[in-house]
């Protein structure tokens, strides 16, 4: 945890060292406190931190709301509300910035900090986990679609109603439609070829359906033959999740 750096927004000073300590305690580096959003903001550019801890009420202008959106829009930092403020309006804009957390803070009593300490950690824990996780999904993605669209084989991928999502370089050129003009539309009504009927998608018994020198009609009129197959991509309950159609044009 020593290499995780977290950046605290809070316009009170006791609240912000006793929040600090905390977290040094249990390994988390605090590069910085600051207390206003324009400094969160420019605090993240500088910085990178992996997280920040941000209240709501702050000096300055910009609310904690405020700058959590522009820190998310521009950097994609996980955000975490540390907050006295509770009411509908307050949590209904707070949860338009995709908060990774949202922690309430108590009054301060004797003996007693404003917040739990192992609810915090528990939150920064998780927060930290699926950051992670969502930034290999996207790295894999990537990776993915690089892969996809540099392959000698047409590809289109579809959602669980046959409407396309994705299209790589050889299958533009072999239906004749460019991804961006397919996507949103059915698959069958863009790769169509003749004498071949597409599975049904609550036939969730049939894995893959292949066919051989069919002929599919391009967007322009021209005809060419084709192999390939239509297979169904499910979930970890069998249930369909989207097509996947690999095709190459034949002699």
């Amino acid at each position: 945890m020593g290499n995780v750096d977290i950046l605290i927004v809070e316009d009170e000073r006791i609240t912000a060292e006793d929040i600090k300590k905390a977290l040094n305690s249990v390994g988390f580096n605090v590069p910085t406190i600051v207390s206003s959003g324009e400094d969160a903001i420019r605090a993240c550019d500088e910085l990178e931190p992996d997280l920040v801890l941000m209240d709501i009420k702050l000096e300055g202008e910009m609310d904690g709301i405020q700058a959590a959106e522009k820190i998310r829009s521009k950097m994609g930092i996980p955000i975490i509300y540390l907050t006295a403020f509770s009411d509908e309006k307050t949590v209904q804009r707070a949860k338009v910035t995709e908060p990774s957390g949202f922690i309430l803070k108590q009054p301060y009593g004797f003996l007693r900090k404003p917040f739990e300490e192992s609810e915090l950690n528990t939150a920064i824990e998780i927060t930290l986990y699926r950051d992670r996780l969502e930034k290999r999904l996207r790295k894999h993605d990537k990776w993915l679609g690089a892969t996809l669209r540099s392959i000698s084989d047409g590809v289109i991928a579809t959602d669980p109603q046959a409407q396309v999502k994705f299209m790589n370089s050889m299958a533009e050129e072999l239906t004749g439609w460019l991804e961006e003009d397919a996507l949103g539309h059915d698959v069958r009504d863009i790769f169509k070829p003749m004498d071949y009927k597409f599975p049904q998608g609550e036939d969730v018994s049939v894995d893959e359906s292949r066919f051989k020198k069919a002929i599919l009609p391009a967007k322009d009129g021209s005809k060419l033959t084709v192999d390939g197959s239509v297979t169904f991509i499910k979930d970890f309950e069998g249930n369909v999740d989207g097509l996947v159609v690999i095709f190459r044009a034949i002699d």
